[in-house]
């Protein structure tokens, strides 16, 4: 049934909003005048409009998360593993789920569902909530008679996903804020304290040291250019973010981010963990291999690695192995090759490809947490020493000051 938003006004005078679903526009009005609500606005939502799915989301409580889509996938699987008609469990699901966008958009599956289509082709109506593993998944398991695990599975697989995502959105957040702390500590030395300073050494009338004057440049080229600098800055980050964009550069900066000496391993563990767990899922669903692999090759997120994932499914395809191109390719962990070309040998893929991803995200967690340790003191220490540089850059002439005048 459609879903309306409305606004009315209650017994005691005082305006309300919100939604109700019926049949129609009057059936809507009539209850809400049951529940003692004088309707001044009633219209229906409609998931091509923004917030749904076939759109943008323009308010925050409108949006829907990760967890939310794991949490209404094992809400559904345990419906569907129930015996409960399609049908009916997603009617279930459109009563209790609170999440607007949300709410509209299963109440467009679930109307499609009843009118014949399949729960795949009823989901890829809306790719911005269901992805392509996700309807990839459900039609694999819709073929199988296996919906009811698939989902589950699915909700693991998002579960797994939110976790990797947090866990490396933790890591980078501390040396993140602590950069912002420290450039914007230095910033304001340069711009307010040194100035401020510059003016009792120029009335000193003597020689200032060499580091002394070298602060005062900078301070006093700063406060000259500043708008010159800001914007070099934004025009080198839109060259930048336009060079990225172009095939060749965003190989090379893929490169260098794997190469990169403190953050490339465990971003080259992210991506290993991503495929793995995601070709994994893929297989023991009844996904063909060649579409799980170009499936999974998406949630990588580095050009090198989706290369070297083309060419072993071009292997695949030819009747090949996918260890082999994996392994020329020198961008996948030695022990994951080996693992996969055991897991062919013996039949078992799905199985050994989960092992690595368990095995690979718990290596990410120990190197974030290790990367943490390490940056910590490390900042301290570039802190303390630009701090350190410019403070005695300005005792010196103040203790000059201080011993001329005794």
């Amino acid at each position: 049934m459609p879903i309306y938003d409305y606004k009315a006004i209650q017994t005691t005078g005082k305006a309300t909003k919100g939604m109700v679903e019926a049949e129609n526009v009057k059936a809507a009005r009539l209850k809400l005048k049951k529940q003692g609500l004088m309707v001044t606005d009633i219209n229906e939502k409609n998931s091509a409009k923004p917030g749904a799915g076939g759109g943008g989301m323009p308010f925050v409580g409108n949006r829907v998360s990760g967890k939310d889509i794991a949490m209404m996938t094992r809400q559904l699987a345990s419906l569907v593993k129930a015996n409960i008609p399609l049908v009916e469990a997603i009617s279930a699901l459109v009563e209790q789920i609170e999440i607007p966008s949300l709410k509209v958009v299963l109440n467009k599956v679930r109307d499609d569902v009843n009118e014949g289509s399949s729960l795949a082709k009823a989901l890829v109506q809306h790719p911005k909530i269901f992805d392509s593993i996700f309807v990839n998944m459900v039609e694999a398991g819709e073929s199988s008679g296996t919906l009811g695990l698939v989902l589950i599975k699915l909700a693991d697989l998002k579960e797994a996903q939110m976790r990797l995502r947090s866990k490396v959105i933790s890591g980078m957040t501390y040396p993140g804020i602590m950069a912002f702390i420290s450039a914007t500590l230095v910033l304001a030395i340069f711009t307010f304290v040194i100035p401020k300073l510059a003016k009792v050494f120029e009335s000193m009338n003597k020689p200032m040291p060499a580091t002394t004057v070298f602060l005062m440049n900078i301070s006093d080229f700063i406060l000259s250019y500043w708008y010159l600098l800001a914007g070099a800055s934004f025009m080198a980050l839109v060259m930048f973010q336009r060079y990225i964009r172009t095939t060749d550069g965003r190989y090379k900066w893929d490169g260098f981010k794997l190469s990169a000496p403190l953050f490339g391993p465990m971003l080259r563990m992210v991506a290993v963990t991503r495929f793995a767990s995601t070709m994994s899922t893929l297989l023991a669903s009844g996904v063909p291999i060649i579409a799980a692999m170009t499936i999974s090759r998406n949630l990588v997120g580095n050009v090198r690695i989706e290369a070297a994932i083309d060419n072993a499914k071009a292997n695949i395809t030819e009747g090949q192995s996918i260890a082999e191109p994996l392994k020329r390719s020198g961008e996948f962990p030695p022990l994951m090759i080996h693992m996969i070309a055991i897991g062919e040998k013996t039949g078992e893929l799905p199985g050994m490809l989960k092992n690595i991803s368990e095995t690979y995200e718990e290596q990410v967690n120990v190197r974030i947490e290790g990367m943490t340790a390490l940056i910590e003191p490390m900042m301290i220490v570039v802190m303390g020493g630009i701090v350190g540089f410019v403070v005695m850059s300005i005792m010196v002439p103040l203790m000059d000051v201080s011993s001329i005048s005794k």
